[in-house]
């Protein structure tokens, strides 16, 4: 199956495309758009994180569950929103944590192409969702997909942080060979774990540690 994904990931995942898993969630997407359902994101923009962040330069990974469901939020990356768009609760959150743990001051709005472009792999675990229902595309297939794309990272590459915010980000733990990788988990950033993220400090301990490695820190102002 000839999927439109950047060449180095296509690679990599070039088995999982030929799978009946993936064929199937591909068909399920086509049958959902023939049915006149929207699906976010945008289909040029469902693989976007790959885009942005190619394997080779795959520092970081932030594990979200799922796009953004309202109209104009999703492009493809977690946590973040087009250029334009008020950065969500969670981002918020995030933003803040950094503020406090960084001693700067952000003034950016929610698009985090920023953070793709240094090699922070900004992964939602379901790369669609139906919009106005939250979790609809989780049972199609890519959850498959997107384990198998963090087993790839695992056993392919080195010294990686990953960064599970919230219980199922934690999930995926075993996915990760702690042996050569680094995981750094806190509570989810979502108002509703009531600023139990806070205080993790994970942008400045993800720094040091590839800083430790030799590699560039990540500008999280960006």
């Amino acid at each position: 199956m000839d999927v439109k994904i950047e060449e180095q990931w296509k690679e990599v995942l070039k088995e999982e495309f030929e799978k009946d898993y993936f064929k199937n969630l591909v068909e399920y997407l086509h049958r959902e758009k023939r049915e006149g359902k929207v699906i976010y994101p945008p289909g040029p923009l469902i693989f976007n994180a790959f885009k942005l962040t190619p394997f080779n330069e795959v520092k970081v990974v932030i594990i979200g569950q799922d796009p953004y469901h309202a109209p104009g939020q999703a492009h493809g990356l977690s946590f973040s929103v087009p250029a334009g768009v008020p950065p969500p609760p969670s981002l918020k959150t995030i933003y803040q944590e950094i503020e406090n743990d960084l001693h700067i001051k952000l003034h950016k709005n929610g698009n985090l192409e920023g953070w793709a472009r240094q090699g922070v792999f900004l992964l939602n675990a379901s790369l669609t969702v139906r919009a106005g229902a939250p979790t609809s595309h989780s049972n199609i297939g890519w959850i498959e997909f997107t384990d198998a794309v963090i087993k790839a990272i695992s056993d392919r590459k080195q010294g990686v942080v990953f960064l599970l915010w919230g219980n199922y980000a934690k999930g995926k733990r075993s996915l990760i060979d702690q042996s050569k990788h680094y995981v750094l988990e806190a509570a989810h950033p979502s108002p509703l774990a009531r600023g139990a993220f806070f205080g993790c400090r994970h942008f400045s301990r993800c720094n040091q540690l590839l800083e430790a490695q030799g590699l560039t820190p990540i500008d999280w102002s960006l």
